[in-house]
């Protein structure tokens, strides 16, 4: 028997665990079988991992590719080039777009514009509004992978529903067997916080995140458990920023309500401190937080499993958006947001290198449980004979430091780790048996991603 593509020579970790000088078998895009090098097919291709560590591929569940509308800022094809060249296998782009995807017919333009251009595979959440609660079974038929509500102000200026809105949507979305997520800040707030300051003449980049305090994430994901709790749907908070909404998170948990939750590596990574160090450039809402909910976020969250998934929410804005030539200017006239599929992988080997993480915890919280919480799984997030293969290899003992970031794939690239070090890097990214990046270089053709069927 000859397959279509062999990987050997490769320590395999899965969340079960690792196994030295193994490999993956390929026949038309799908796994059939994994094992010993030695006991591998003979293949037409075949690909040596050098000894390096092969994993899931990785899954970010959430990225903002800005199409359609958005073009300027990044598109499917540039942020999709930029998970290639990350080690990422599969994305799910966000809703807030232009025109937003809030219908089934703006999802169907998203999907159709992700298989013209898309560099691996793809998904997508659709938004719920005040205007559109009736749509949502349309939009469950156009296959949405899930549905998000913005609690609170945020790029693109998407208003919520009330909570009565709310619970009828938590009802309606439970109907779908779908998973409802937030932006969870209470608007109201950070509405009166940011007008205080302004007034004020508090216009440095520290009192941006300060008129985003941590009550207002807490009191948001409480809510939404609350609410939660009595409709039954299962719900999701993106982009976790502080120990404090981990920690209630967990609460939700421990009463048996189906909330998962995600953080990113900048929020694990930096404390508020980067906002006098960097400016504008690290600005994002939720805001990084000071170094008391920075390490309550990684003893609650990481360290307690209060957080179930890594995500990024790559956000690209031209370095005008970002004010990159006066970085501590007046925070309001900035935006908010940076991009992170590039330096995700090596941030979390990093956290893997200190003793943080161990491989296998890596790989559950960044292939494993996003591919399951958003029902992409076991097709995504596993290496089981049948599934896809996607995976990802890594060198987790590369040192190398981010110098340029003019040297990322996106469209544009300004990130606050410019600058930092890094131990671990992807070396190659399989999507469905095709090598599309190797060595940094993105080698696969645009339009060979495709949309992920979901459950």
């Amino acid at each position: 028997m000859t397959v279509d593509l062999v990987v050997r020579n490769c320590t395999i970790v899965t969340p079960a665990g690792r196994t030295a000088n193994a490999g993956v078998a390929v026949e038309d895009g799908t796994i059939v079988a994994v094992g010993r090098s030695d006991r591998l097919p003979e293949a037409d291709r075949v690909f040596d991992g050098d000894g390096n560590v092969l994993v899931p591929g990785i899954v970010d569940c959430h990225i903002h590719n800005r199409e359609p509308g958005l073009e300027y800022k990044e598109d499917w094809e540039s942020a999709t080039r930029a998970a290639a060249a990350g080690g990422v296998t599969t994305v799910v782009g966000m809703p807030n777009t232009d025109p937003v995807i809030d219908r089934a017919k703006h999802l169907e333009v998203k999907f159709e514009r992700g298989e013209a251009s898309a560099h691996v595979d793809f998904q997508s959440y659709a938004v719920v509004t005040s205007e559109n609660l009736d749509l949502i079974p349309a939009i469950d038929e156009a296959g949405a992978v899930g549905y998000k509500i913005f609690l609170g102000s945020t790029v693109g200026d998407v208003p919520p529903p009330n909570d009565g809105e709310i619970l009828e949507a938590m009802e309606r979305v439970r109907e779908t067997g779908k998973r409802l997520g937030f932006h969870e800040e209470n608007g109201e707030i950070i509405d009166y916080y940011t007008t205080k300051f302004e007034d004020e003449g508090r216009n440095d980049p520290i009192d941006h995140s300060h008129s985003r305090p941590v009550i207002a994430e807490r009191e948001a994901v409480e809510r939404m458990i609350t609410f939660a709790e009595e409709t039954g749907v299962k719900i999701h908070m993106f982009h976790v920023s502080s120990g404090s909404a981990a920690e209630a998170v967990a609460r939700g948990k421990d009463r048996g309500v189906d909330v998962t939750a995600e953080t990113t590596p900048h929020y694990l990574w930096f404390t508020e401190d980067v906002m006098h160090e960097k400016g504008n450039v690290a600005r994002v809402q939720p805001p990084i937080r000071d170094a008391s909910e920075h390490d309550k976020l990684w003893s609650v969250g990481v360290d307690d499993g209060a957080i179930d998934c890594i995500a990024t929410d790559h956000a690209p804005h031209t370095p005008e958006e970002k004010l990159v030539d006066d970085p501590f200017g007046n925070t309001w006239n900035a935006i908010s947001g940076f991009v992170g599929l590039e330096t995700e992988v090596p941030a979390m080997l990093t956290f893997v290198d200190q003793g943080r993480l161990t491989l296998e915890g890596w790989v559950r919280r960044h292939s494993t449980r996003p591919a399951q919480i958003w029902g992409m799984y076991p097709q995504k997030g596993s290496l089981q004979v049948g599934t896809d293969a996607d995976f990802t290899i890594v060198d987790p003992a590369l040192e190398w430091t981010l110098e340029d970031r003019a040297a990322l794939h996106s469209k544009n690239s300004v990130t606050p780790f410019e600058g930092e070090s890094f131990v671990g890097k992807a070396v190659a990214t399989v999507v469905r048996g095709e090598v599309v990046a190797a060595d940094g270089d993105v080698v696969g053709e645009a339009g060979y991603g495709t949309r992920v069927d979901v459950e």
